[in-house]
Order: C-alpha cells, then sequence, then structure tokens
C-alpha cells in the first residue's frame, strides 16, 4: 500500500529529511518501548520524541539507543532509556538506512553503528525507516557505494581479503575504514573496525551473500538488512511515500 502526501518542493536534503523522521514519529504512542536509531535522520526523530516527551503529549516512553552518540543526545532530551537485557521485545524502531530497494530491503552501517541497529531493530514489532528520496536504489550494492561488514581487528587485512574473494565476480574492492583526520582505522562502539564492500555488478541473491559474509570467521555482522523494515517513508520534492511491507 503507497499513500502520497504532499509537501512544498524545493526542499533541501536536510529538510527532507526532517520531514520523514517527524512523520514516522506519527508511529510513536505513549507507555512504548522504542529502538532509538542512528545517523543524521534518525538525529530528527530523537529530537522530536523528546520534544513531544517535553510538552507531554507523550509520556512513559522508553528508548533502546543503538549507539553511543544517540544515547548521549537521548540522555540531553530527557529520554528514559533502558537496553535489551531488561526489554527483549520492542514495540517500535525508527531509523535511517543508507540504501533501500524495491523489495524495502536495506543497506545500513555507512555511520558504523550496524551492529547496534540490527540488533535492536531485529527485536522490534515495528521497524519504521526514514530516508529521502536519493536513498532509493534498483538493487542493494547497486549504487556503488559502500556496503559495510564489521569485523574483529584481529588479522583484518585477512578478513578483508576474504571478503573482496568472495565477491570477485561482482567486481568487489574491499577497503578498511578510516578517521580521515589521522588515518588510523574507525573503530565502531564495540571496539571492532569496518570494511567497505564496493561493487561493479550485481551481488545477486542477498540472502545467499548474507549467509556466505556470515560464515566467513573474522566477520562479526554485515550492513545488509534484509526483509526487517516494515514501513519505509520516504521523503521527496514531491511530497512523502509510505510504503509498507
Amino acid at each position: 500500500m503507497v499513500a502520497t502526501i504532499s509537501e512544498s518542493p524545493v526542499l533541501t536534503q536536510d529538510e527532507l529529511k526532517k520531514i520523514a523522521a517527524y512523520k514516522a514519529v506519527e508511529y510513536v504512542e505513549s507507555g512504548m518501548v522504542l529502538g532509538l536509531g542512528t545517523g543524521s535522520t534518525a538525529y530528527y526523530a530523537v529530537n522530536r520524541i523528546g520534544e513531544l516527551l517535553k510538552q507531554g503529549k507523550l509520556n512513559n516512553i522508553i528508548g533502546i539507543p543503538t549507539s553511543k552518540k544517540t544515547e548521549e543526545q537521548a540522555i540531553s532530551l530527557g529520554i528514559p532509556l533502558s537496553d535489551l537485557d531488561t526489554h527483549p521485545v520492542l514495540d517500535l524502531a525508527i531509523d535511517g538506512a543508507d540504501e533501500v530497494d524495491s523489495y524495502l530491503n536495506l543497506v545500513k552501517g555507512r555511520g558504523g553503528s550496524l551492529l547496534r541497529e540490527k540488533m535492536v531493530e531485529g527485536a522490534c514489532r515495528k521497524f519504521v525507516v526514514i530516508v529521502d528520496e536519493s536513498k532509493m536504489v534498483k538493487t542493494l550494492g547497486g549504487s556503488g557505494l559502500a556496503m559495510p561488514v564489521e569485523i574483529v581487528p584481529f588479522c583484518w587485512n585477512f578478513t578483508a581479503t576474504r571478503l573482496q574473494n568472495l565477491f570477485a565476480e561482482a567486481g568487489c574492492v574491499a577497503k578498511l575504514r578510516r578517521v580521515a583526520e589521522t588515518g588510523k582505522p574507525f573503530m565502531t562502539d564495540n571496539a571492532n573496525y569496518i570494511v567497505d564492500l564496493y561493487f561493479e555488478r550485481e551481488i545477486g541473491d542477498l540472502k545467499v551473500a548474507s549467509d556466505e559474509i556470515l560464515r566467513l570467521a573474522g566477520v562479526v555482522e554485515h550492513g545488509m538488512f534484509i526483509d526487517m523494515a516494515t514501513t519505509v517513508i520516504v521523503a521527496g520534492e514531491c511530497g512523502i511515500t509510505v510504503k509498507n511491507k
């Protein structure tokens, strides 16, 4: 089911993100346990939840953050927090995505929080994804942009080479993510590294690709979120489109 709501034309990417985020927060009800996403789009949703709590329009909300950065943001807004040990089933999670295909499969993790995001968003009854229209792709990995894989630091080059060889037919290049300012390896909240995979061609069946990646010793998790999103809210210059699974 697809519904379209008109908005003002000629909006910046940040404005589109904010519109999508505010629309997603309409799914939030008092008393919910919420997964709080990470990244530039999710930032607006978390801010909005804090705003509604302060206004008294929401109450009894518990947030489960997907990163240290989101945890700090939520604390600053007065959003009560907990964890998956205490709340193993969540009512709703809201997060952004780096890519969304026509089946609502996602690429996430270019911000570096994919493991915690997958743990939290895999434990929720409803997962609402918020993106601007630039994130919509025909096939995952088809954008030529990074497909993140979180790996252990031990012998990282060995693991990166195995990942690259795994998708040799797709013209894969594996690169260790580094901090631009220092050149040092990027560290996740879990003290792991991230290898970004770049594909020249389609990688084929996503579930097969997922299984092959996860079977490699040294791999912690990958950034393909397959069959997880229940709703995707896409903000474009012509309005908002809501895509439901």
